[in-house]
C-alpha cells in the first residue's frame, strides 16, 4: 500500500465539535441581475451531514458561500443556532461564525509549514492549547511527522489531508466542504471521501458538502439536497431520492436511464418489456417508462423473459456492462448486472424487469 493510501491516524482521535443548527430561510441572492439561489430553504440539525447536488450554476457554490459569510443575500435570512449571522443589510463576517472552511482547490499557505498552516485557525487559544489541537488534527489525518514542511512537499492527497486537518482543529460548529474530493485521482478518492467521513463523524460537526457527483453524495449524506435554478427541487435521504425522484429530470441526475414513451390502459401500460402497473393515472395519459441500468432488468441466457441480442458489453470491476437490442425499442437497453464470463457480444438473451427499480412519469 502506498503512503498516499495509509498512514491516516486512530479514529475517534480529532476531539468533538459543538455541532450547531444552521437554516437558510427563503434566502435571495442576485448576482448580475440574475436570480442564484431563489426562495432557498434549508434547515439542518446539529451534526447532520447534507450535501448539495446539482448541475454548474444550480447555485449549490453560492449557498456554501452565503453560509460562510462571504456572500451576502438580497432576501430571506441565514442563522446559525437561531442567531441570525445574514440578512438583507447585514452579514457576520466568517471568522465570527464559528465555522470552518475547506476550499476545492485546499486554500493552503504556501509560506506558513504544516504546523502553522493548521496553527492559523487557532490564533485565539492560548498557544499550548492551539499547539494541542493542531497536532492532534495532524495526527489523526498521518501528518504528525511533517508538520515542519511546507505544503508543496506534500503530495495532492496529503495536502487534502492537511486542509481537512486545518478545517477541523478549531471545532467549528458548522463545516462548509466546496467539492473537497473533485482534485483527487480515482485511486485515492474513495479512501480519502470514507476517511475525511470518518472524521465528520466523530468530530460530530454539521457539515455541508457541495459535490456535482450523485454517487458520492449518496456515499457522504444523511441527506442529499438537489438543486435546480437556485432552490432544492427534493431532498431526503440517499434512498429516497433514488427510489422516488420528483420528476424525470431528478431521476436522470442520478444515473442514465433507458426511457419508453406510453400511454396508460387500465392503470397499465404495454412495453416491449412487458406490462408496468400506473396505480393512480388515468387512461389516455401519456407516460415515460424509466429504466435505471442498476436493478431495473436482468438478462439470462434462457427464459422466461423478452427476447433481446447483446450488442455491447463493457467489463467493469465486478460488473457486466451491457446493451441489449430488444424488439419494439429504439434504442438498445442499457443494464449493469454481476459480471458473469457466459454473456458476450452477440448472445442471445431473455431480459426481466424488476418493477422495484422501474419508475413511471407523466410527461408533461
Amino acid at each position: 500500500m502506498t503512503e498516499e493510501l495509509a498512514g491516516w491516524g486512530t479514529r475517534g482521535t480529532t476531539g468533538v465539535s459543538f455541532a450547531a443548527t444552521l437554516e437558510f430561510d427563503a434566502v435571495d441572492v442576485r448576482l448580475g441581475g440574475r436570480a442564484v439561489l431563489n426562495q432557498f430553504s434549508l434547515t439542518m440539525r446539529p451534526g447532520e451531514i447534507v450535501c448539495l447536488l446539482g448541475e454548474s450554476g444550480s447555485g449549490k457554490s453560492t449557498a456554501l458561500r452565503v453560509a460562510a459569510g462571504i456572500q451576502p443575500i438580497h432576501a430571506g435570512a441565514v442563522r446559525i443556532n437561531g442567531e441570525t449571522v445574514s440578512a438583507p443589510g447585514i452579514t457576520v463576517p466568517a471568522d465570527r461564525r464559528g465555522v470552518g472552511l475547506m476550499f476545492q482547490d485546499f486554500a493552503l499557505f504556501p509560506h506558513l509549514t504544516v504546523l502553522q498552516n493548521v496553527l492559523f485557525g487557532l490564533r485565539r487559544l492560548g498557544r499550548d492549547a492551539a499547539l494541542g489541537q493542531a497536532r492532534a488534527a495532524l495526527r489523526r489525518v498521518g501528518l504528525g511527522d511533517r508538520e515542519a514542511d511546507y505544503p508543496h512537499m506534500l503530495s495532492g492527497g496529503q495536502q487534502q489531508r492537511l486542509a481537512l486537518a486545518r478545517s477541523v482543529a478549531p471545532r467549528p460548529g458548522v463545516l462548509l466542504l466546496d467539492e473537497p474530493f473533485s482534485s483527487l485521482d480515482a485511486r485515492l478518492r474513495e479512501t480519502v471521501r470514507e476517511e475525511t467521513l470518518a472524521v465528520l463523524r466523530e468530530t460530530n460537526v454539521t457539515s455541508l458538502i457541495v459535490t456535482h457527483d450523485p454517487e458520492e453524495a449518496m456515499v457522504l449524506g444523511d441527506r442529499v439536497a438537489l438543486l435546480r435554478q437556485g432552490r432544492i427541487a427534493q431532498i431526503g435521504t440517499a434512498a429516497e431520492i433514488y427510489r422516488n425522484p420528483v420528476d424525470l429530470s431528478a431521476a436522470r441526475f442520478f444515473s442514465p436511464l433507458s426511457e419508453i414513451e406510453c400511454v396508460v390502459q387500465n392503470e397499465q401500460v404495454q412495453t416491449p418489456l412487458g406490462d408496468v402497473a400506473t396505480p393512480g393515472l388515468i387512461d389516455g395519459s401519456h407516460v415515460t417508462i424509466a429504466i435505471r441500468p442498476a436493478g431495473g432488468a436482468r438478462i439470462r441466457q434462457s427464459g422466461p423473459g423478452t427476447p433481446g441480442r447483446i450488442t455491447s458489453k463493457r467489463d467493469a470491476i465486478g460488473e457486466d456492462i451491457c446493451e441489449v437490442k430488444v424488439a419494439g425499442l429504439d434504442i438498445p437497453l442499457g443494464v449493469r448486472q454481476p459480471a458473469s464470463a457466459a454473456l458476450a457480444v452477440g448472445h442471445d438473451v431473455f431480459v426481466t424487469l424488476n418493477p422495484e427499480h422501474v419508475l413511471v412519469f407523466p410527461r408533461v
